[in-house]
């Protein structure tokens, strides 16, 4: 679809209202009913219906009833049961890429990132590419992603954008895309890597420097072929020891200046060397730029393995790179953006211990309130128990003090009789100790248990009074009795 930017002058706030209403909707709904865009909008006197029909005569929106063809079957089932006051047509609206680039587009504008949008300059499969401009006059390049199209739609088994999701729709899987590469333009920027220099985003939008110069595959002759070899090659090489693989790092995705200066693009399908297929990507990358210069610069590789790589070592047969011979001694940037294929396995073994201390915080934060009563009755409560076990060991041991100091002092009647004597004083104060332990205990559980209902309390009601309350009494006057 052709981006018409003059049509933007003439929306007013309460299109990009309704405009907004219906991506609001289509946060969980495929088709967002009208009835849903009214409620979200909140504009007067019925106008959503008037915006929604000026945003369809400008593409903004599609309308899709095809719903309601498959609803005819259960109309006629519920006419014939005489239940057609439940029947409701369903029908709504989805967002089209123009209304979402208009949205994307005026929240720039908004911002002040840019000011005007001029010619499109590209057009790939997953994006098309538009010069804008600034107020002071810089040129940028803001580059619209439009997965979905015809020529690319098996983006679910060949992109990692979903992760675990199950269901997705296009311009989600859009504004994902467009903020991976935002994400990996911005950190191969911090790390030295030739990449344009990243501006801003928003939704599906990344605005970004103009680079200066051509695509490799539209150059027919180069100065020094063999020096843009080499970097080409050493920049593969480089991602690798920083812990990233490029995965479509083809002669469509560098551009080279008039100085030959190259500058890397293209950055959302970007894996981990981590990943299961990451030998398989990274020699796919290495292969196709060995084809390239091969065909078109007609260079023979077999004569330079020293100039290539430096040395043998790191290098097959061709003098090609071998990926199992790359350190990642530079960096772990797969780790600090998460790149696909890291987060599975290796993030656990680095961050296992911070993931364990950071769930026991959680865990002892959440449940802290709660248990404060329970455990403080549980002590009260062992704390008597152990008590009573005490008391009895000591009844036991001095009963059976008493009986020896019986059967050994025959003679000594009197100094017997004063044992026992102190013995019966000390059994009745540990009798008034156990007492006095058994109400405390009580009333730890009954202050622990205070607020909770049972659940008879629960599921009692309140007697309004009549008939069925002077039943209850009677049935309660019986169960006393």
């Amino acid at each position: 679809m052709k981006l018409d930017v003059d049509v933007l002058r003439y929306l007013s706030k309460d299109d990009f209202r309704v405009l907004t209403s219906v991506e609001l909707g289509m946060r969980n709904h495929e088709i967002v009913p009208t009835e849903l865009i009214d409620r979200i909008a909140r504009l007067k006197h019925g106008g959503t219906y008037k915006v929604l029909k000026n945003l369809l005569k400008h593409k903004l929106l599609h309308h899709d009833s095809s719903k309601c063809l498959f609803l005819l079957i259960s109309i006629i089932i519920c006419l014939k049961k005489e239940q057609s006051d439940h029947i409701s047509l369903d029908d709504g609206f989805r967002l089209t890429y123009l209304g979402y680039d208009f949205l994307a587009i005026k929240t720039m504008v908004n911002k002040g990132v840019f000011v005007a949008v001029g010619r499109q300059i590209g057009v790939g499969k997953e994006s098309d590419i538009f010069e804008v401009a600034r107020e002071d006059g810089t040129v940028l390049a803001m580059k619209l992603h439009r997965l979905g199209r015809v020529s690319f739609r098996a983006v679910k088994s060949k992109r990692d954008y979903l992760r675990h999701r199950s269901s997705y729709n296009w311009l989600y899987l859009s504004r994902l895309a467009a903020l991976k590469e935002f994400a990996f333009m911005k950190a191969l920027e911090t790390h030295g890597f030739p990449v344009p220099n990243a501006v801003e985003h928003n939704r599906h939008c990344v605005v970004m420097s103009l680079v200066q110069g051509y695509p490799l595959v539209q150059v027919k002759q180069l100065q020094n072929p063999e020096t843009v070899f080499e970097t080409i090659i050493g920049l593969v090489v480089r991602l690798a020891e920083h812990g990233l693989i490029h995965c479509d790092f083809n002669e469509f995705n560098i551009m080279i200046g008039d100085d030959e200066k190259i500058t890397m693009i293209d950055f959302p399908q970007m894996v981990s060397v981590s990943h299961r297929n990451a030998q398989m990507y990274f020699d796919r990358d290495v292969e196709c730029i060995f084809k390239f210069f091969r065909k078109r610069f007609n260079l023979s590789f077999e004569e330079s393995l020293d100039d290539i790589a430096g040395s043998d070592e790191g290098t097959d047969e061709v003098g090609k790179p071998c990926f199992s011979a790359i350190e990642r001694s530079a960096g772990f940037l797969d780790r600090e953006l998460a790149a696909s294929g890291f987060t599975r396995k290796d993030e656990e073994d680095i961050q296992r211990f911070i993931e364990v201390e950071a769930e026991s915080d959680a865990n002892s934060d959440s449940e802290v309130d709660v248990v404060e009563d329970l455990n403080g009755a549980d002590s009260i409560d062992c704390d008597s128990s152990d008590l009573l076990e005490q008391n009895e060991g000591y009844e036991s041991h001095r009963r059976e003090e008493s009986c020896e100091a019986r059967e050994s002092s025959g003679s000594e009647k009197e100094d017997a009789s004063d044992n026992e004597e102190n013995n019966e004083e000390a059994m009745e104060n540990e009798a008034e100790l156990v007492k006095s332990l058994n109400k405390q205990r009580r009333r730890a559980i009954a202050s622990a248990r205070k607020g909770q209902k049972t659940a008879g309390a629960r599921n009692s009601y309140k007697d309004k009074g009549g008939r069925s309350s002077h039943n209850s009494k009677i049935q309660k006057q019986l169960t006393s009795w």
